[in-house]
């Protein structure tokens, strides 16, 4: 019976522990998994609390079911009827620039225009803009795959136009990067693709836009008393749904919190795992999905190479922060799903999501609640110099500036996380090739997480249950 210590009690962490014992008992074998986390619970960067009626998204507040894993698991877990859709009868994108909030074009995937009219029609680019993003299908396509930053692969298909008012802020809310050196190959792989394969993004995007099913989201019917998929999706009860489904699947006696690992040193069969406190554990496999910073001072002793290309991994540090309103103090009008800043507007926050118009079971009816997004792309000073009332002071200025709401917060909640993301910036590629081949060198010994591979729910969990199989095989 192998012993398996998973390192981090995040969503990989968790996902690779289910996987585990799922794929043991499937196989008609036994594994003995034992999962540390140094804090006192288990989920990492997915928190979901309650306050008053209100539920409140600490970090992501959905997942995205194209990137099938996360669906899978939660399917797994029997969470299938706890999924919860988005409110699609309000969707809708908008972005702030000069002194107005625009919609984002329909039919702008990304960053990528695939519709005429509606692009022409929009206030938000002006016509040499548009007339250069349209040129996108004459420019000719890279005649090498070296890696490139996505402002430069970005301007120079669609234009600097485009990369300012569209890629910049939509990719921003995502990667919490800033695209001036964030890696195209790491981050929009498919894009570099379709330019390869059809020489060009608008070209490449209709035909794949043809290609997709049509069941992807909108069918088959979902099961009856099922949720319906949307684009993105989410829990009745939030996110920690499945981080709690995760723990309550792998059982309490395979779960230890409080659990801090000071170092991992490898014995003649296997590892060992050496606690904060002390306290020694022997493993025949260790998975360490805590962030690749802390994973460098674990593995520092034995690899002073491994810590080293782990820690050229850059981070950033941002904020999200809840504030609620009552509904009869909202004068102005709140469209969409939100609305997203471009960097080049100057202003202090990065977007903005109604939390409580896209999602249901979020807030009291008499209320309305937005989720604010500070750092990470730019001005990520504020997460470490702002106080939480000097933070939601300057959230409000932010949502009077942009949006013209006047009201008072009728509740409020902070949350930050320094060096909560990894950047994969130009020649991130690379450098992981190059860990993998440094960490091939100690079998039995695995990185997963966001560090690496994927920052998003699916693919962490996806990361995760390949290295799992990779265990089980072995």
């Amino acid at each position: 019976m192998p012993k398996i210590i998973i390192i981090g009690g995040g969503i990989a962490g968790l996902a690779a522990a289910v996987h585990l014992k799922a794929g043991a008992k499937a196989h008609g074998k036994t594994v003995d998994v034992l999962l540390l986390e140094k804090n006192d619970r288990i989920g990492g960067k997915i928190l979901t609390e309650t306050h008053n009626g209100f539920l409140v998204e600490g970090g992501p507040d959905s997942f995205l079911p194209e990137k099938v894993w996360a669906l899978n698991l939660a399917k797994h877990l029997g969470l299938e009827h706890e999924l919860l859709p988005s409110n699609d009868q309000f969707k809708g994108t908008f972005i702030f620039s000069k002194d107005r909030l625009h919609t984002l074009p329909e039919g702008v995937m990304l960053m990528v225009p695939t519709s005429f009219w509606p692009m022409a029609k929009s206030s938000l680019i002006s016509w040499p803009g548009k007339l250069r993003m349209g040129m996108e299908m004459l420019v000719p396509k890279r005649r090498d795959m070296e890696d490139e930053s996505l402002a430069s692969f970005v301007t120079r298909r669609l234009g600097r136009e485009c990369l300012e008012k569209i890629a910049e802020p939509l990719v921003a809310g995502i990667h919490t990067s800033n695209p001036d050196n964030m890696s195209v190959l790491a981050t929009f792989p498919r894009f570099v693709q379709m330019e390869q394969k059809n020489g060009s993004l608008i070209l490449g995007m209709l035909a794949a836009m043809k290609k997709r099913p049509h069941a992807t989201l909108s069918g088959p019917p979902p099961k009856p008393g099922a949720a319906k998929m949307t684009y993105f999706m989410s829990f009745k009860n939030g996110m920690q749904t499945l981080s709690q489904a995760c723990a309550g699947y792998i059982g309490k006696e395979s779960i230890r919190l409080g659990a801090g690992v000071r170092a991992v040193e490898p014995k003649s069969k296997g590892y060992a795992v050496i606690l904060a406190s002390g306290e020694i554990l022997d493993a025949e496999h260790v998975m360490i999905a805590s962030s690749a910073y802390d994973a460098a001072g674990m593995v520092r002793g034995f690899d002073e190479t491994l810590a080293s290309q782990m820690n050229k991994i850059e981070w950033s540090s941002s904020a999200t922060v809840s504030v609620a309103f009552k509904k009869e103090d909202v004068k102005a009008p709140l469209r969409g799903f939100g609305f997203i800043v471009p960097r080049v507007e100057g202003r202090r926050v990065n977007a903005a999501t109604y939390s409580s118009i896209k999602w249901s079971y979020r807030a009291p009816d008499d209320t309305i609640m937005v989720r604010v997004f500070v750092g990470g792309g730019h001005h990520e000073e504020l997460v470490h110099d702002l106080d939480d009332s000097g933070m939601i002071r300057m959230v409000l200025e932010e949502l009077d500036a942009i949006v013209g709401l006047k009201a008072n917060a009728h509740f409020s909640k902070v949350y930050r996380w320094f060096k909560g993301m990894p950047k994969y910036t130009v020649g991130h590629l690379d450098r992981i090739a190059l860990l993998d081949r440094t960490l091939s060198l100690h079998p039995g010994l695995h990185l997963i997480g966001c560090s690496y591979k994927g920052i998003g729910i699916g693919d962490c969990v996806h990361e995760a249950q390949v290295a799992a199989e990779r265990i089980l095989k072995s």
